[in-house]
């Protein structure tokens, strides 16, 4: 139960050049309307970042001045090969955080850092297979997956509802259930054809090859990454 004297939330949210500003924007939303919380944007120097596709943005915290114990540690999807030092903090980080969110191909790097082996977890419905090449167990058709302190989702929505659920358990479900009102968030899309499910076969496929090249980079970074930390840490 929040009180006035409970400790501020530390929430984080890892940003990197070439990272998908719609996978970690649902989170800061929702953090943004929550009395006595910290969210920090997360990179190793404060320099001018762009976000995929052109989004330009500053961390406001860097690897070393990062508080040692998140309350939460969100990472969206990244084209970007991570550096070392960007490689070494999530795992560390990512295993001490209460709670660890990866939204669409966020997931894959959360799996790439070694940190949902064993765990159930999804992502875009067009990269979620890719989760079992890293030791989690995929979950499809499913907009966010919780299990035990991982909570992964698909994009956009995914990343609005995985917050409200990383603040229910938080904070409680009465201020999850504030949070979602002062937002006055109850999507109602136009079209329903959010999911592959709802759009059918063929549109889904259409979008499929239409950004075919865009989801590989993501795999791409992910096995990347994977590759990468296995050196850093040998």
């Amino acid at each position: 139960m929040f009180t006035q004297d409970s400790p501020k939330l530390q929430i984080g949210i890892f940003i990197s050049p070439n990272c998908y500003i719609p996978d970690i924007i649902g989170i800061y939303t929702v953090f943004s309307v929550v009395p006595n919380c910290d969210i920090h944007f997360i990179w190793e120097n404060k320099d001018l970042i762009i976000g995929y596709p052109t989004f330009p943005m500053h961390a406001t915290t860097t690897f070393t001045e990062c508080p040692e114990n998140l309350d939460v540690l969100c990472i969206g999807a990244s084209t970007a090969m991570l550096s070392d030092q960007a490689l070494l903090f999530l795992a560390d980080r990512g295993a001490k955080a209460r709670y660890l969110i990866g939204i669409c191909g966020g997931s894959l790097l959360l799996g790439a850092a070694g940190l949902l082996r064993g765990y159930r977890a999804t992502a875009s419905f067009s990269l979620v297979d890719e989760l079992s090449s890293f030791g989690a167990i995929p979950v499809k058709g499913g907009e966010v997956v919780v299990d035990r302190n991982r909570i992964t989702a698909s994009p956009v929505s995914g990343s609005f509802n995985a917050g409200l659920i990383a603040l229910g358990k938080l904070r409680g479900e009465n201020a999850a259930k504030e949070a979602e009102l002062t937002l006055e968030y109850a999507s109602h899309p136009p079209y329903g054809t959010g999911s592959p499910e709802l759009a059918g076969p063929e549109l889904t496929q259409k979008v499929l090859q239409k950004y075919e090249a865009v989801f590989d980079e993501f795999r791409q970074a992910a096995r990347q990454t994977a590759a990468r930390l296995a050196v850093v840490q040998a």
